[in-house]
């Protein structure tokens, strides 16, 4: 069993990515920790302690962490996710608490507490916390045994900016950090994300799973698809963060490369870029295994069966 730790700005597909990995026998959730992006903390927050609860683990421990990045202004997306960030689920005032330890506090505990090479962080939002960890505990770095995240894009290039993804984006001095680490790195990147469509025919099929669950993922995709379906003019929204743990769970549907990726932090014009050099055309040395396509039909039989197990 993988033992993870998701780190997470929820964010409706955050959502979905939090019921599947909980749905996974696979996977041992050790935590949940919040960082603001897609909407503010507070909202994130309480985001992550709703979806606990509402899936059924509300045992499963929430940490608070950080409200800004690490040296910009906060820039949120509630144009895509909605005020609440959970646009679409019906929402309710969680019973489960936050945790009092922080959420950088709780990475470094776990992983010094676990032995080596046995914790994977999934960070599904900006890296401000795993940043903030790999500097504030810079031993932990060889400990962890993977980052598994999803941000930036190569040939799919932006979605915020032209050249940036949104979660690198909101903090690359953090990303910058973390792709400097020297720990093994898995990108799920929009180069993924952007084959993985919620087209109506797959909504309907969520939705007739005959769950809560599954009518919320169908409510919530319904709702978020609106705005990149226009976006894009596509016929469905990415479901991005899920790639995370559906890589997790079966890496032999994804494929990629192992190349260099840099973080553009200088340039208010390609700020937050991830300057991917998928044809080796430089000699940096490779950081990361960057994911480039999947089989998008096998990724759906995976999130229906799994969200089927849920209440």
């Amino acid at each position: 069993m993988r033992q993870i730790i998701i780190d997470t700005d929820p964010g409706q597909d955050d959502a979905v990515a939090i019921m599947l990995a909980l749905a996974s026998s696979e996977l041992k959730v050790l935590g949940i920790t919040t960082v603001a992006g897609n909407v503010p903390l507070e909202l994130t927050e309480r985001n992550a302690l709703m979806i606990c609860e509402a899936a059924g683990f509300p045992n499963v421990p929430v940490f608070r962490g950080n409200a800004e990045p690490l040296k910009r202004k906060l820039i949120t997306a509630e144009h895509v996710h909605g005020k609440t960030g959970l646009d679409g689920m019906k929402l309710f005032e969680p019973t489960i608490q936050l945790q009092s330890t922080s959420a950088v506090d709780f990475i470094i505990n776990t992983i010094r507490k676990h032995n080596s090479n046995t914790i994977t962080l999934c960070p599904l939002g900006p890296l401000t916390n795993i940043a903030e960890a790999l500097t504030k505990a810079p031993d932990i770095a060889a400990r962890i045994q993977q980052i598994v995240l999803m941000g930036g894009a190569y040939f799919e290039v932006g979605n915020v900016t032209p050249t940036a993804e949104f979660n690198i984006f909101v903090d690359p001095e953090a990303a910058h950090i973390v792709f400097r680490s020297g720990v093994p790195i898995t990108v799920l990147p929009l180069d993924v994300t952007h084959k993985v469509l919620l087209t109506d025919e797959r909504i309907l099929r969520i939705a007739s799973i005959g769950n809560q669950m599954g009518r919320e993922v169908a409510n919530m995709a319904s709702f978020f698809e609106r705005f990149d379906k226009e976006k894009y003019g596509s016929n469905g929204a990415p479901l991005h963060d899920p790639t995370v743990i559906a890589y997790l769970l079966y890496p032999e549907i994804f494929s990629g490369r192992f190349i260099n990726v840099e973080i553009e932090t200088q340039s208010e014009l390609t700020r937050g870029m991830t300057v991917a050099d998928w044809w080796g055309v430089t000699d940096r040395v490779a950081n990361a295994m960057f994911i480039g396509d999947v089989d998008s039909d096998q990724f759906f039989e995976i999130l229906i069966e799994r969200l089927s197990k849920l209440p």
